[in-house]
């Protein structure tokens, strides 16, 4: 059996069709999920692994903005479609959209530039983090709940995640802030792709972006009745990482109402780079009585 990382290695490993038609055709594998949908970062990364296939070598992904439109299953493949959309002279764009049964899941535009120098800031890494070595695993705090999400989390994710100032799986301790941060690496080590990194990294960039909406409201995951999904996701990439070594992703909540929240993120290295932005809003319905 795969472990989670050779399971997240081969999801993003696509099989080229070889047509060439207006289209790039691509396909790729779904995995498996507790409760029946595709993860919303699975197909986010396999779809920039589609346009990165057809972008030049020396050109890396710098933006990407993808919606949201049909639940992905499990039980079924992914096929790719990628639209050359323009090749300029520093830039790439490509547009991406994920299908399964002819439907499109997801529709995403990226844009790939040269390398190239020019005025460089940053804002700064929080300088009062924890270690995440000080931090519980996943594992630990859900490893001994027998239920399918519960495992999952703590067993079959590729990513060791510790949460700041505490996860919000079970309940919501301390204060109700829309402001948390989470540690974040793969469970062993990626193969020397760049580009291997920079999609794993968006992959794992779905997993909590939400949870500040839900802690300033002090709505846990396993609150009965709640329904979260993603409708849009947008990210930025500053400066290259790998995702094998831990990075910080500081999140924050600027809004909620009508039904959705809107949640932002930072991403840093330990030597407190800042690797990426990322920006989401998903849809959030809780039981009446608890808003």
């Amino acid at each position: 059996m795969d472990t989670p990382l050779e399971g997240l290695v081969a999801a993003l490993d696509l099989t080229d069709t070889g047509a060439r038609t207006s289209e790039d055709i691509f396909t790729g594998p779904s995995q498996w999920m507790p409760l029946g949908r595709v993860f919303g970062g699975q197909v986010l990364a396999q779809s920039l692994v589609a346009a990165m296939r057809t972008v030049p070598d020396d050109r890396t992904v710098h933006s990407m903005h993808g919606y949201f439109l049909r639940p992905g299953d499990v039980e079924q493949p992914i096929t790719f479609s990628v639209d050359r959309i323009h090749d300029g002279r520093s830039f790439s764009t490509r547009r991406t959209q994920a299908y399964q049964d002819g439907l499109p899941i997801l529709s995403m535009i990226a844009s790939f530039q040269d390398h190239d120098t020019g005025l460089e800031h940053q804002i700064e890494m929080p300088d009062d983090i924890p270690d995440p070595d000080t931090l519980p695993t996943t594992a630990e705090l859900l490893g001994h709940i027998d239920h399918s999400v519960a495992r999952h989390w703590a067993n079959d994710r590729p990513f060791d995640m510790r949460h700041l100032p505490s996860p919000i799986y079970l309940r919501v301790n301390g204060e109700r802030t829309a402001k948390q941060a989470v540690w974040m690496k793969t469970f062993g080590t990626l193969p020397e792709d760049p580009d291997l990194h920079r999609a794993a990294l968006a992959y794992a960039s779905d997993y909590s972006i939400m949870e500040p909406v839900l802690r300033r409201h002090g709505i846990a995951w396993a609150s009965p009745g709640l329904k979260v999904a993603s409708l849009d996701h947008a990210m930025w990439w500053h400066r290259f990482a790998r995702v094998d070594e831990w990075l910080l992703y500081v999140q924050d909540s600027p809004s909620a109402q009508g039904g959705r929240g809107l949640s932002t993120g930072s991403i840093f290295n330990r030597s407190g780079d800042l690797v990426a932005t990322v920006a989401q809003e998903g849809m959030i319905r809780v039981p009446p009585g608890t808003e």
